[in-house]
């Protein structure tokens, strides 16, 4: 492992905040700062970010990180990213037409479902290995083609850039002189043909996006141009580029088939690696690329949860059930047996494997002797079973490919600081949990891939002698009564169901 020059700086850009992590080449985080993302609601099932306000928050969290430290003393910059989050911009002035469309974001579920109507969706999957959803990049960047003045006659003429926020970052900080993207983002925009890896022409004439304002498809580590000298004094490269779920698993060592992470921020997001080949899900789970370095491809097989973090958030700011995120614990601890109470929060709809954007959350069961403990218990135990959910999905697309079922589930982000979750994670699914002594992995797999570009990583065995245990959660929960709980949580999404 090299350590000239010594530091490598993360930028990791999520759903509700922004952070710059800088790390050493032993991948110990060294300095970081973050800023909470303002979330824009304009209607039911929109969700919107102001782009100018994501990058302002990114250079500040970045300055504060480097702060005290020399450019050169930075071997590269990694970028990780909420991802199918789209943004729309002027090449010119590097103005937003218009508010990032957040992957949460619904307002294009009908046009997706006239797409199904027509047919489309399996010709779709076979090409990208995703399923026809608002979730996606492709309707986004269409809605706002067909919503802004002239946009679609600008397009065709080149004067606008099309990206997700890795492409956005990567425009501001290069001063508009570098329009690309890498491969994990561009497998979940609709677009990429997951085969080839290129930008399939079919699918841009389906959704009548122009080619000209697509960014270019790179590998995940590799050169993204360096930073405009005048943001932080002297040019530093840009050399890594993930997809937060992807960033998270790079982070965590998942580099053998089989391998399975599940990553807890805003939503919830399992992937399983599977090789060099692209797989397929016959479960409806999500084929997407993994990485791609050295020119070397890794697939994986993906699950999405849109709501995991996000109903700890929903429970402190919308009901005031905890004023700070982390008392859920305690308060779950206190919590009654409680049997028979579900808490289903499809506040934008159900991703894998139901994939019902017209869903929408409710708590049942509700009896006179429950109160919020029991409720917030719930709302833990809800984020559990949705795992349990991708989980038989995914151990059945392993066992296809043959794989074998998950053996044990390497766990992040910052729900996974809560024993009790972790705990109650391992009963419910019925896997040890393995949690890192580095949970914050989406950031240190940016800073892997950055660092493996830039040579201060031999390879991938160097980065996995890195990773290190911090506790392992096994299941304690009799099989019987787990099963019990997971027959009941299915009755309980079939309740909400609207695509049965």
């Amino acid at each position: 492992m090299a350590s000239d020059p010594p530091f490598i700086l993360a930028i990791d850009q999520g759903t509700t905040s922004t952070r710059a992590i800088l790390f050493d080449s032993a991948g110990a985080s060294i300095a970081s700062h973050a800023i909470e993302l303002r979330q824009i609601y304009p209607d039911n099932g929109w969700v919107e970010h102001d782009a100018n306000e994501i990058w302002q928050a990114t250079l500040s969290c970045c300055r504060v990180a480097l702060k005290g430290v020399a450019p050169a003393d930075v071997a590269a910059i990694g970028i990780t990213n909420q991802r199918e989050t789209t943004v729309l911009w002027d090449r010119r002035t590097g103005q937003p037409l218009y508010n990032a469309i957040v992957w949460q974001d619904r307002r294009t579920a009908e046009r997706c479902r006239v797409l199904k109507a027509q047919g489309h969706e399996p010709e779709i999957a076979k090409r990208t290995g995703l399923l026809l959803d608002p979730y996606f990049s492709a309707t986004k960047a269409q809605w706002l083609l067909d919503h802004l003045p002239d946009a679609p006659a600008r397009a065709e003429r080149g004067e606008l850039a099309l990206g997700t926020i890795d492409s956005w970052l990567i425009y501001k900080l290069t001063g508009g002189r570098v329009h690309a993207t890498d491969v994990t983002n561009a497998s979940r925009t609709l677009l990429l043909n997951l085969r080839e890896l290129k930008w399939d022409e079919t699918l841009l004439k389906l959704f009548q996006i122009p080619r000209a304002i697509l960014p270019d498809v790179r590998d995940s580590a590799g050169d993204f141009g360096e930073t405009d000298k005048e943001l932080f004094g002297a040019p530093v490269p840009i050399m890594g580029v993930a997809g937060d779920q992807q960033a998270a698993a790079f982070g965590q060592a998942c580099f053998t088939p089989g391998d399975v992470k599940s990553t807890y921020g805003t939503g919830c997001f399992a992937l399983v690696n599977t090789g060099s080949g692209v797989p397929v899900s016959n479960n409806r789970l999500l084929s997407t690329a993994a990485y791609r370095a050295a020119g070397k491809t890794a697939y994986a097989i993906e699950g999405s949860i849109f709501v995991a973090g996000a109903v700890v958030q929903w429970l402190r700011d919308a009901v005031g059930l905890i004023r700070e995120s982390h008392q859920i614990e305690a308060l779950a601890r206190t919590a009654k047996s409680a049997d028979g109470l579900y808490f289903v929060p499809a506040f934008t709809g159900l991703g894998a494997p139901y994939w019902d954007p017209d869903a929408r959350g409710a708590i049942l069961g509700l009896t006179r002797d429950m109160g919020v403990a029991e409720i917030a218990r719930a709302a833990l135990d809800a984020v559990c079973f949705q795992t349990r959910d991708l989980l038989e999905a995914m151990a059945a697309d392993m066992r296809a490919a043959g794989l074998g079922a998950p053996k044990a589930l390497k766990v992040d982000g910052g729900m996974v600081r809560n024993d009790w979750f972790c705990q109650r994670l391992a009963d419910l699914t019925g896997l040890a949990v393995e949690r890192p002594r580095i949970t914050e992995t989406t950031a240190l797999g940016a800073a892997y891939l950055a660092g493996l570009a830039a040579g201060v990583f031999s390879g991938l065995d160097d980065i996995s002698r890195a990773w290190s245990l911090d506790r392992r959660f096994d299941p304690v929960l009799p099989v019987p009564a787990r099963d019990l709980a997971y027959e009941g949580w299915m009755k309980a999404v079939a309740r909400i169901r609207t695509n049965d």
